[in-house]
């Protein structure tokens, strides 16, 4: 199944994905299961066939866990009020990546 949704990049993680802030993509589980994807898919997904820049542990630690110092948003919320990386997509959810680590 399917789930359409539009996934955002600020605070210098668009620079990881071709430098684009926004794109819309239509996403099914990573297992090939039935269920409609979560977070953790999505997460998945982007490392693999949006990210354009090698450097994935800059946006993921052990292959799939966002890294820390990056805040998700689901629909403006949080994602810590979700459920974090179980949270379970659905259709036109909208999820910012924004990195809140700058250099100076």
């Amino acid at each position: 199944m399917a789930v359409p949704l539009t996934v955002e990049f600020s605070g210098g993680l668009e620079t990881l994905f071709n430098n684009t802030r926004s794109i819309k993509l239509s996403l099914a589980r990573s297992d090939g299961s039935d269920s409609p994807p979560t977070v953790a898919d999505l997460v998945v997904h982007l490392c693999a066939k949006v990210m354009t820049d090698k450097r994935s542990e800059l946006f993921v630690i052990d292959g799939f866990h966002v890294r820390p110092g990056i805040l998700v948003l689901i629909n403006d919320a949080d994602w810590e009020l979700e459920g974090e990386e179980d949270y379970v997509i659905q259709p036109g959810d909208q999820i910012l990546f924004a990195s809140t680590l700058h250099g100076g």
